[in-house]
């Protein structure tokens, strides 16, 4: 069972021709609002995709956005567990999704930036903890701390990117970030090869976009390469994949399957608009990796 600790937020995306460009206004096509935050995210992915009994610890504001989260959450089949607060608004982000499916993203933390470990249920009966850097870092170091004392697999995204104190990484047993999150967390430029080397986790996972991932899992280096899709929004795609690689992981699998299938669930995400309802089932996962597919 897995318990994932950390934001949601209620996203509000544009789609324009292009991202805008510091001063530039540009005019948007179409607006929805979904679901998100990168906890929220992870969490949906471990239960839908994965098919993992999921949890999740999280903060909200008392306002209306807060019950859509909390629906979303419930609907996906996650079980939460939530700190109420007054002194702030539930998370929000403004998403603008560009024609080629790029993104650029400005998150307003609200609610988020109040959780704290007392939200925590108790520990017992969860093998996995999935952590992310959009709550305040005392709280994730706590957290690990705790689910390392009770025996729990310890795993962290490091996003968004920040340097990570040593006490924090002594106590993962997963990392997984992108290109630009290793460097911050390696402290240091290079090859995705001897970044990977350079970090003291057992198992380090760098996601590459379209091009999958490659990971060091002790002395071994692995690649999976990226499937080939027509992308339309990449909004989530890295929390599907964090999300599925740690239940993969919780159900079981080996390090190479969970590459797989999170590569292979990101892939499909990027199909789909918005962040929760772009993350496919286990069932859709499953028909996918069952056909013949394009590598990159």
């Amino acid at each position: 069972m897995i318990l994932v600790v950390g934001s949601a937020n209620l996203d509000f995306v544009i789609r324009t021709p292009v991202i805008p460009a510091a001063g530039e206004t540009v005019l948007g096509r179409d607006y929805r609002a979904f679901p998100g935050g990168k906890g929220a995210n992870q969490a949906v992915a471990c239960a839908r995709a994965g098919a993992v009994p999921t949890a999740m610890a999280l903060a909200l504001g008392e306002d209306g956005f807060a019950a859509v989260l909390e629906s979303s959450l419930r609907e996906a089949g996650v079980t939460p567990h939530i700190m109420r607060t007054n002194k702030r608004s539930t998370g929000v982000a403004f998403i603008c999704v560009s024609e080629d499916a790029e993104n650029a993203i400005v998150v307003c933390a609200g609610a988020n930036d109040v959780l704290s470990p007392d939200v925590l249920p108790p520990l017992d009966d969860f093998t996995h903890v999935l952590l992310q850097l959009e709550t305040p870092l005392s709280t994730v170091t706590e957290v690990a701390r705790a689910a390392k004392e009770k025996g729990l697999q310890v795993v962290l995204n490091a996003a968004p990117a920040q340097p990570l104190p040593a006490e924090l990484l002594a106590l993962l047993d997963v990392l997984i970030v992108n290109e630009l999150e290793l460097q911050v967390v390696a402290g240091k430029t290079g090859s995705v090869e001897s970044l990977l080397r350079h970090i003291d986790v057992p198992l380090v996972v760098v996601t590459l976009g379209g091009k999958g991932c490659q990971a060091r899992h002790g002395d071994r280096l692995l690649a999976q390469p990226g499937f080939v899709v027509p992308v339309v929004d990449t909004t989530a795609a890295g929390d599907t994949f964090c999300g599925v690689l740690t239940a993969t992981l919780a159900a079981g699998g080996s390090v190479d399957e969970g590459l797989k299938a999170a590569n292979a669930a990101a892939a499909l995400a990027c199909t789909r608009h918005g962040a929760q309802p772009s993350i496919p089932t286990q069932a859709e996962l499953r028909a996918f990796l069952a056909q013949p597919q394009r590598l990159v």
